[in-house]
């Protein structure tokens, strides 16, 4: 598949290098998932740019013929290549060329493909008719084509969205050029354009190596008949959209980090002069860097600093969640409590704790280095996995840590973790983020900060926290609970876009009815997003599905109903009179 193939070269190819540290630019004093994805966004941007033009430049000093030797193979002469322009099409078995698969337009899988391509700018607009530069999709295809000769003579299914200006008989030169570069036409639809200029727009399904279909593109791109012309990879997602995990063991590979305060890089922070403290935050990221999926995680052995600043804290949370936090939190703490987790002479382990919500909620946690980017955070909530920190904030600000320690993690986020309606919405946060845009991650990133990490909560009339950053940090718990800042309901659209105070104190916190009408809102405003496609997690085999197809559908839908029988038997059971 071109987006496993091609997913992790594509992604360290427009992976961020800068870093967040002060002096690079981002001056902020303690963690924001907010700021942090607009930050990444704007260096993708920058990252991205780059990358491209540099590609461009590199293959437009090379001639149209060259670019085409350079690729393995069986080729088509240039001289032949220029001939498919011209060559006039022969229409009269046009169905049987395609094995009678041209249908019309109600196909649900093509009009979803054709209104993605058309979300999608066209590239050789951008640039004049002599330029044989590389475009972005064709640049990912390349990227996957060149990770080896098998690799490259591989054979690669995808689609084509093409645009033609002169009717459908420029269809004809297309599957000519197809043939030519020996593909095989697996589908073939069309349907008249609402693009002015343009007449119709022709989906084409099929396989072919991607050594040819690298030099397909190039060829059709030449030819003034067509608008435009956009790649799909399987499942309609354009092979320019984000890559993303499919797997809870691809998650390996979303271990980004996001270095900013951290103890070597500002002097302000906490640590900054301690050398025993920096060496042994360099140690506890080390196990995190070395932990793959399946692996226990590794036990970390507190030392007595460590394990007094837990006590502060627990001791501090202990006094006041009674009074401020949420029931479901209240309850998991207990249980916590009741477990032998929750004690004040020593921290727990991330592997316990991996165990209890396991038991609890199917979340499981695996131990990161540090701050991660925001997509590869998100990412893994869809999994039921939370990527926590192991270190222990410094022994001189036990109250208030500028990054995620185990503390907050522990405090903050693991009992409402263990709370069956948390722990789904949680996860609905991370599969919207899966396959979004850069801006679309802006926005559950701050929809997340102002609801996981410092939302409020309506219980019995009263007021409660459940955001972990209240939770762990009481100093902002009684501003948030107190009539010096502004309570609105909770409503994602508005929530997506409020500007977060990284400073000071909110100054403005949303207050959910409860996590149902919270997960209710949410998912019809995920609705709303410009994804064209819908995802599902199947937690017997760990894996994201990408529902896109009707036989996906029936086949759910089965199962659906199966489940469904088997709660209506339940209830016709329990009705039935002794």
């Amino acid at each position: 598949m071109m987006a496993v193939a091609a997913a992790q070269k594509n992604r360290e190819m427009f992976a961020i290098k800068k870093s967040y540290s002060i002096e690079n630019g981002y001056p902020s004093r303690r963690r924001s998932l907010v700021d942090d994805a607009r930050f990444e966004s704007l260096v993708v941007k920058q990252t991205k740019q780059t990358v491209l033009e540099e590609a461009r430049n590199k293959a437009n000093d090379a001639s149209l013929e060259e670019c085409i030797q350079q690729a393995k193979g069986e080729h088509v002469p240039a001289e032949q290549n220029v001939e498919l322009q011209d060559e006039q099409p022969n229409l009269d078995n046009l169905e049987l060329a395609v094995e009678d698969e041209y249908v019309s337009v109600e196909n649900i899988e093509t009009e979803a493909a054709i209104e993605n391509s058309a979300e999608q700018p066209a590239d050789d607009d951008e640039k004049p008719k002599n330029d044989y530069g590389l475009t972005e999709d064709e640049i990912v295809l390349a990227n996957a084509a060149s990770e080896s000769p098998e690799a490259e003579a591989a054979i690669q299914s995808a689609a084509l969205v093409v645009r033609l200006k002169e009717g459908i008989s420029s269809l004809g030169r297309i599957l000519k050029a197809i043939e030519t570069f020996h593909g095989t036409v697996q589908h073939v639809e069309s349907r008249q354009s609402r693009i002015e200029g343009v007449d119709h727009d022709v989906l084409i399904k099929l396989d072919m190596t991607r050594g040819n279909l690298l030099q397909l593109i190039r060829s059709l791109r030449q030819s003034g008949s067509f608008s435009s012309m956009n790649l799909l990879a399987e499942n309609n997602i354009s092979v320019k959209a984000p890559w993303f995990p499919k797997h809870a063991s691809e998650l390996d590979n979303c271990n980004h980090l996001m270095t900013k305060y951290e103890p070597d890089l500002d002097m302000n922070h906490p640590g900054f002069a301690d050398k025993v403290y920096r060496q042994r935050r360099k140690e506890i990221a080390e196990i995190a860097f070395a932990f793959k999926y399946g692996d226990p995680i590794p036990h970390i052995n507190y030392t007595d600093v460590e394990v007094k600043t837990w006590r502060s804290v627990f001791r501090t949370v202990q006094d006041l969640a009674p009074k401020h936090a949420c029931a479901e939190y209240r309850a998991a703490f207990q249980k916590l409590q009741d477990e032998q987790i929750f004690v004040d002479h020593r921290l727990p382990q991330l592997q316990e704790m991996s165990d209890f919500l396991r038991k609890n909620t199917g979340f499981s946690l695996r131990p990161a280095a540090g701050l991660l980017t925001a997509r590869d955070f998100l990412a893994s909530l869809a999994f039921r996995i939370f990527q926590s920190t192991q270190y222990v904030r410094h022994v001189n600000s036990p109250y208030h840590t500028p990054e995620p320690d185990t503390i907050h993690e522990l405090l903050g986020h693991m009992p409402l973790l263990a709370d069956p309606s948390f722990a789904q919405f949680s996860q609905e946060i991370g599969l919207a983020s899966l396959g979004a845009s850069d801006e679309e991650i802006e926005k559950l990133s701050t929809v997340y900060w102002f609801t996981v990490e410092f939302g409020l909560c309506k219980e019995h009339g009263q007021v409660k926290a459940y955001g972990a950053g209240l939770l762990s940090a009481y100093g902002e718990l009684l501003h948030a609970i107190s009539d010096k800042c502004e309570h609105r309901a909770f409503e994602p659209a508005a929530t997506a876009v409020q500007p977060y105070q990284d400073q000071e104190y909110q100054p403005i916190y949303y207050v959910a009815e409860s996590f149902e009408d919270a997960k209710d809102k949410f998912r019809r405003w995920v609705s709303t997003m410009s994804r064209p496609f819908e995802v599902r997690f199947n937690p017997h085999t760990e894996r994201v599905e990408i529902l896109d197809s009707v036989d996906k559908l029936e086949t759910l839908v089965h199962q659906m109903n199966t489940e469904i029988l088997h709660l209506t038997n339940a209830i016709q059971k329990l009705r039935r009179p002794f």
